[in-house]
């Protein structure tokens, strides 16, 4: 009997971990979603409660975070490796906090998000938090692990096209752009966002991982 089959024995009934990075998964989805429609909003006004709403979210994701380390340390017997549960937890939790960062710089700095390269990475921020979303659903049973990698494959190629993005919009920023300060201002919210599709992939890395061991 191998190793693998024998954790599935013990693993506990209980799947309070499971249900806990659903929530975490659906909250960094609808952060994504949210972000793609603060940046289509040319009104400044009209984008302030769409940030308070990326706030509360990134509020609300941080006691889903906390309650997973809680149970971690609570459980002995956890469904995967403890040290997997906390690196996805971080990594998920990280997504949630540049998504957050992203849209507090766009308003602390009045940015109108009208750029192609602001619009672009929001996309792919989007479509990353979904990807994610349905690899961490996937978990629970492992049935369906086709599905599972193509959403890891696709959320890898999505950072890889958020780091074009980066660079391109850099080169153009430099180029068109005269106002040093606004310079500085753009750089950091796409650096913000660019990371944020590295902390997806990240996310993809730990869930990798996990199917290897146990699937």
């Amino acid at each position: 009997m191998g190793i693998n089959t024998i954790g599935r024995i013990f693993m506990p009934k209980n799947k309070v971990f499971y249900e806990l990075f659903e929530q975490v998964a659906e909250t960094v989805e609808e952060m994504g979603f949210i972000m793609k429609k603060l940046v289509s909003e040319p009104d400044y006004d009209k984008r302030l409660p769409l940030t308070k709403q990326i706030e509360d979210l990134e509020h609300k994701n941080d006691d889903h975070t906390h309650k997973i380390f809680t149970e971690l340390g609570r459980n002995f017997i956890t469904p995967f490796d403890r040290e997997d549960i906390h690196y996805l937890a971080t990594s998920l939790d990280d997504i949630a906090d540049l998504i957050y960062a992203s849209s507090k710089k766009m308003n602390f700095y009045h940015v109108n998000p009208n750029d192609s390269g602001i619009q672009k990475m929001a996309e792919l921020i989007a479509q990353g938090c979904s990807e994610i979303k349905i690899a961490v659903y996937g978990l629970r049973d492992m049935k369906n692990l086709r599905k599972m990698t193509e959403a890891l494959v696709k959320v890898n190629s999505i950072e890889n096209q958020a780091d074009d993005v980066f660079d391109m919009s850099i080169e153009l920023l430099f180029q068109q752009e005269n106002d040093f300060k606004e310079v500085i201002k753009k750089r950091e919210i796409y650096q913000a966002m660019e990371i944020a599709t590295d902390k997806c992939e990240d996310a993809a890395n730990v869930i990798e991982s996990i199917i290897i061991k146990y699937a």
